[in-house]
């Protein structure tokens, strides 16, 4: 591998504080907490009772609910730098990481008493807990390059998104048992949630340590002036981090498909297929279970192999779920297609996640996953968006084939890089 594509040491490879497996199983407690709130408000309950109770079947309410989840990484994306610099000077990214985890959490209960007619309240609150949520995922995901080495980030990684997905299975069977004791129950799944969020993050608040070592400001500096410096350096650097920024570009592309799916493939059950929300919580199961297998697996496949191998079978999968799905005419295939992109999605997201981790220069972990915050929330503003107004304008059926050549598009800017092969190159 030549220089220009080779990453800095990463500090993770001599902390100077020894990692134990209990900090590590903190870390990945986040992930479990987490997934409770992308998988009831964002995926499987949000959407239908938003659609059905409180826009009360307004045809228009995919591309609200579309342009809010886009206006909520909008925040993020022009955030997320600024947040990673001020953690970063200030080793407080165990600070924010509860705050955000906080509005979330508060956030998402309060999405209880919304009801009928209340549209911009719903979509208010939902907006304010998807940026929260988004904000910390990134700040927890700083972290990994500081409890991992190149050669084991994969792995762990991988354990992450795996626990990640053990915690949306769990949160899905609560939200079932509340929407089956009684109709007009879901809105009780979004206190459920919030609360649920809150519990399962302690332990990361409590086990995780933060490394860093504050670096104060020189007198008359500010922040967002040492955000643009950041900026300003990273441009003069990018011959040092091509592959890092080729890899930014197709992570883009590939994850405006996914978020797309992530935000509407309950929508696409209910309308299309008529799936009841007991069925739609049944799907969503297997598609945890699925996503368990697929991000363990792969993590363990990446530290083998490198990272490319894994990401590119991810995209393929993802590339015949929407086209099978485009077609799909029953309950039973569309279940199918829930392993498979549960496979796809647990590998996609924990594959890329390592990448960055790997590619991270010492001391610096804050601000290149503030990056990889500002790549990813882009990619779930151009998905969300582009797929929600698709499905106003057309169909379910237009919008996710249409949907396929965002993994297309990504798979073909993957292929030529020299990504780091963390056994290889260790």
């Amino acid at each position: 591998m030549d220089d220009s594509s080779a990453p800095l040491e990463s500090p993770a490879s001599s902390p100077p504080i020894p990692v134990k497996r209990r900090e590590i199983f903190g870390w990945c407690c986040f992930d479990f907490a987490n997934s409770a709130f992308t998988t009831i408000v964002i995926t499987v309950v949000g959407l239908p009772y938003f659609k059905a109770v409180v826009a009360e079947g307004n045809p228009a309410a995919e591309g609200w609910w579309g342009t809010m989840l886009a206006l909520s990484q909008v925040g993020v994306l022009l955030l997320a730098p600024l947040i990673g610099v001020v953690a970063d000077v200030h080793a407080s990214k165990k600070r924010y990481l509860a705050i955000s985890a906080l509005i979330c959490s508060v956030a998402t209960v309060l999405l209880f008493g919304v009801g009928a007619g209340q549209v911009w309240l719903m979509l208010g609150l939902v907006l304010v807990a998807n940026f929260a949520f988004s904000t910390s995922e990134n700040i927890c995901s700083a972290f990994l390059p500081e409890i991992s080495t190149p050669a084991n980030a994969g792995r762990i990684s991988g354990y992450g998104w795996s626990f990640g997905y053990l915690g949306g299975l769990l949160s899905l069977v609560i939200a079932l048992v509340i929407i089956s004791s009684g109709d007009g129950r879901a809105h009780w799944s979004f206190a459920a949630t919030g609360l649920f969020f809150f519990l399962a993050s302690l332990p990361t608040l409590l086990l995780l340590k933060e490394r860093a070592t504050p670096r104060p400001l020189a007198p008359g500096q500010r922040y967002l002036r040492v955000a643009w410096q950041q900026f300003a350096d990273m441009k003069r650097e990018l011959p040092q981090h091509r592959m890092l920024v080729l890899f930014f570009v197709a992570m883009t592309f590939y994850l405006a498909g996914l978020m797309a799916v992530v935000g509407f493939a309950a929508g696409y059950a209910t309308e299309v297929l008529a799936m009841e929300q007991e069925q739609i919580i049944g799907l969503f199961a297997v598609l945890q279970i699925a996503g368990v297998a697929g991000a363990f697996g792969f993590g363990f496949l990446q530290d083998r192999t490198g990272p490319k191998l894994p990401l590119a079978a991810a995209l393929v999968i993802w590339i015949v779920a929407c086209l099978w799905a485009s077609r799909c005419e029953t309950v039973r295939e569309f279940y199918l297609i829930g392993v498979l992109a549960g496979i796809g999605m647990g590998s996609l997201q924990s594959a890329s996640r390592a990448v960055v981790s790997t590619l991270t220069p010492a001391g610096r972990s804050g601000e290149f996953f503030g990056y990889w915050g500002f790549f990813a929330k882009l990619a779930a503003v151009i998905g969300t968006f582009v797929f929600g107004n698709l499905v106003s304008l057309t169909d379910y059926r237009i919008a996710i084939a249409a949907n396929t050549g965002f993994f297309v598009i990504g798979l073909l800017i993957l292929l030529p890089l020299k990504l780091r092969s963390s056994v290889k190159d260790t």
